[in-house]
This record gives C-alpha cells, sequence and structure tokens, in this order.
C-alpha cells in the first residue's frame, strides 16, 4: 500500500474529517468470523484485520458532497447484500423493537346493562387474567426486532412534518414508511433530522424497503457475520424487565434464523450490554463506547478504562470504541489486552486508510467503515505477506525467489512508532 504523508496541519481534529481524505483477546477475529453461529462460543486463530460494512454498505448522510454517502439506503437488504459481494467480513446494523401489534380473537361478546364484556376481558388480557376469569377472549402480542438506526421517523403529512418514535409504532405503520415491497403500494415519504436540527428528505440514488431482522436473517448472503447493535434511547431509563423484553424478542429471531452464520451482539448501554451476556453464551457480546469522547450522565459510558471495567466485571468479549478515543489514549490497547478483550473501533476517521493502517499497526482487530470498498481494497494491500515474507515462504517450499509477489512492506521501529503514538494525541485535540 502506498500511504500519502500527511502533516499535522491536515488533520486538525478528527471530529472535522475531510470528505475527501479517503479516495478479539477472548474472541479472536478470523475471515471465517468470531464463532459458528448458534453454538458455544470458541476462541479463534487471530487473522487479518477485520472490515465492518457500517449499516451495511456505508451511513447516509444526506448533507455530504460525497455521493457515496448518498449512494445506498443504510440498514436496507440492498446495502446488506451489497457488501457481502465485496466479501466484507461483518457488516453492522442497528435493531429496535417496534411497538407491540394486539391481536384480538373474540370467541363472543355478551352484553350486560348495555356493557360489553369486550373491553373489560382485553383489560384483563392485558393484566394476563383473561383466561383466569374464563372470558372468551385472547390476545396475543407479537414485537418486532426491526433495521433502523434513529430512534425516531419522520414524514411528512398535509404540509407538516411528522415526527415518531419507532418503538412506539406497529411493524405495519414502520413497513409503510419509504418504498414499498409491493409496487401497488406507495410508501410515506421519509426524511431525516440532521444533530443540527436541520431536516432532509432521505433521498439517496439505491433505495430499498425498510426491513426486519427476521428478513435480512433470511435474505442477506450467509456469507457474511452480523454485528447486531441493540439500540436504545440515551434519554430514557429502561428497567431489566424491558431490557430483558427486548433482547429476548431479539434472540428468539437470531436463534431461530441464524443456521451457522457468524453473529456478535453490541450496545451502548451498559445493563443491557451485560443483559446480553447473562441471558446467552452462544454469541459475543462488545460494549460499544465513546470512551470519553462525548460525556453521558451514565459514568460507565465516559471513558476507556470504565469500559475495560464493565467488559470485565459483565464477562463481555470485547470494546468497540470511537476511534479518536484510542488516538489520544494509545496507551489503552496494551490494556485492553492485557484484559483479555478484543478491541474493535468506529467513527469517521476509519474511512481514512492511513488511520486505518495504524491501528493495524497498533494491534486493534477490526474496524467498521462507511467507505466499504476503498477500505477493504487497502486493508487487503497492507495485510498481504511482504515480498521478504513471501521469499521465505516460498524457500520453505523449495521455490524460486520471486516467484510469489507480495506487498512492500512498510516498517517502523520502535521509537518511530512511539514517536507517531504520542504525536497523534497532539494532532487531535478538540
Amino acid at each position: 500500500m502506498a500511504l500519502k504523508t500527511i502533516h499535522a496541519l491536515d488533520v486538525p481534529n478528527l471530529d472535522q474529517v475531510p470528505e475527501n481524505a479517503a479516495l478479539f483477546s477472548t474472541v479472536r477475529f478470523s475471515s471465517t468470523g468470531v464463532e459458528e453461529g448458534g453454538g458455544t462460543r470458541k476462541e479463534q486463530k487471530r487473522g487479518k484485520l477485520v472490515v465492518m460494512g457500517h449499516r451495511g454498505s456505508g451511513m447516509n448522510s444526506l448533507q455530504s458532497s460525497d455521493r457515496r454517502m448518498k449512494s445506498v439506503k443504510e440498514n436496507s437488504i440492498l446495502a446488506f447484500n451489497r457488501a457481502a459481494r465485496l466479501n466484507l467480513d461483518y457488516i453492522e446494523f442497528d435493531v429496535q423493537i417496534c411497538m407491540a401489534d394486539w391481536r384480538v380473537a373474540i370467541a363472543k361478546t355478551p352484553q350486560v346493562a348495555g356493557f360489553s364484556f369486550l373491553s373489560f376481558s382485553f383489560v384483563l388480557n392485558m393484566l394476563g387474567l383473561g383466561r383466569n376469569a374464563g372470558l372468551g377472549l385472547l390476545v396475543t402480542k407479537d414485537d418486532c426486532p426491526v433495521i433502523f438506526h434513529d430512534i425516531h421517523i419522520l414524514t411528512k403529512d398535509k404540509g407538516a412534518f411528522a415526527e415518531k418514535r419507532v418503538t412506539e409504532i406497529t411493524l405495519e405503520e414502520f413497513l409503510s414508511y419509504g418504498p414499498q415491497r409491493d409496487p401497488g403500494k406507495v410508501g410515506k415519504p421519509m426524511f431525516r433530522k440532521a444533530k443540527d436540527g436541520s431536516i432532509d428528505e432521505w433521498r439517496v440514488e439505491y433505495d430499498d424497503p425498510l426491513c426486519t431482522l427476521e428478513d435480512i436473517l433470511q435474505k442477506v448472503d450467509k456469507s457474511v457475520g452480523f454485528n447486531i447493535e441493540m439500540k436504545f434511547d440515551d434519554s430514557k431509563i429502561y428497567e431489566e424487565t424491558e431490557l430483558k423484553r427486548i433482547i429476548q424478542v431479539t434472540l428468539k429471531i437470531v436463534n431461530k434464523y441464524a443456521e451457522g452464520r457468524p453473529i456478535m451482539f453490541s450496545s451502548f448501554q451498559p445493563d443491557a450490554a451485560q443483559l446480553i451476556r447473562k441471558l446467552q453464551d452462544a454469541f459475543p457480546v462488545f460494549f460499544l463506547t465513546n470512551g470519553g469522547c462525548e460525556i453521558y450522565a451514565d459514568p460507565r459510558r465516559n471513558s476507556l478504562d470504565e469500559a475495560v471495567k464493565l467488559c470485565r466485571e459483565g464477562g463481555l468479549d470485547g470494546i468497540v470504541s470511537q476511534v479518536r478515543a484510542i488516538f489520544r489514549n494509545p496507551a489503552m490497547v496494551p490494556k485492553i489486552k492485557e484484559s483479555e478483550l478484543s478491541l474493535l473501533t468506529y467513527g469517521p476517521l476509519n474511512n481514512v486508510p492511513e488511520a486505518v493502517y495504524m491501528q493495524h499497526l497498533m494491534g486493534i482487530e477490526g474496524v467498521i467503515v462507511d467507505f466499504v470498498q476503498e477500505i477493504k481494497e487497502a486493508v487487503s494491500d497492507f495485510t498481504r505477506p511482504s515480498n521478504e515474507e513471501a521469499e521465505e515462504e516460498n524457500s520453505s517450499h523449495g521455490e524460486g525467489k520471486g516467484e510469489k509477489r507480495g506487498r512492500v512492506a512498510v516498517k517502523f521501529s520502535d521509537n518511530e512508532l512511539s514517536f507517531i503514538l504520542k504525536l497523534i494525541p497532539e494532532l487531535i485535540q478538540p
């Protein structure tokens, strides 16, 4: 890989990565995934740097001038299968639970003094007392895990924006947004609110309908692994019973349709991450953290040290950190490794090949990226055996020199690597 020179002034702040900057520990990652899916967790040999597609083939940024950020609809079957065709190791996506659909089956609805037992028995069934009351009414609840990043979903109705929480609408309503599978149906137009509060119509070059977890487990190429991020509202306090319900609904679908696919779970919600581990031991669980790049009310979310502590206490398999937190505090990498935890990263800087290469040198095991094709190609380039290594391998097999081509090795001395790691935090101070 030909690495270009980057001057300090070219990267003043990792919060502002130029759009044109880029033309595990207890669980070991390899080209075949972290595990065989649905079985007992296994330690595998450490392999190449794992590349994961962010929300499939990359997130959508509607305000970006880079067409790649508005190419394929994020978190869609189309995006996931495109990523699979690039031979990505994993795709990362977000799972939320749509509000339950209540299906009422009425055997009989007697009337007494003008009062319908339907309403009364419905309440009893909601409380779990209907069957004991002997009334002819059955109520079933169907929670459904759906694939969507934002907490709210937006449309426009009669000229005004209408915003709803994804977790407070039914599956039928959720699927009514955007393009429809049925060519005879017209979906509600979708909009997206940016961090600055501005709203843009969600237009991409290649659109695709919204989907459920069951959909993608059945319709996405089995060769690609899934990093399932359990999404929760940062502004909400969750009781353990609610977290447990959400996680169990998701696990039920995964266990039914995984069929050997490599799968891992991750979450920014500390209690949820630990609960996923308590409820199952078949799939690796990672804690997502900003590592102090943003501050939250829950101190467990505010540093890499806290992330390590949470993982060790909860028996988690690793950390997925904002890459800026790692570059600001590179000394945490060996500390995380000493704790027998895997380390992955996410963030805009992972779209820059040089930054990914530095992480490879530091021993980070995987990166979540938006520019999937570019980074996949770059990683394939700099993780190929060098000419020197290739010649050694050839000679061990009795082959002549030059019969197997490799990359030109890029090597740093210990002093050079130490200098670079000390320089990086200076470049990225806010």
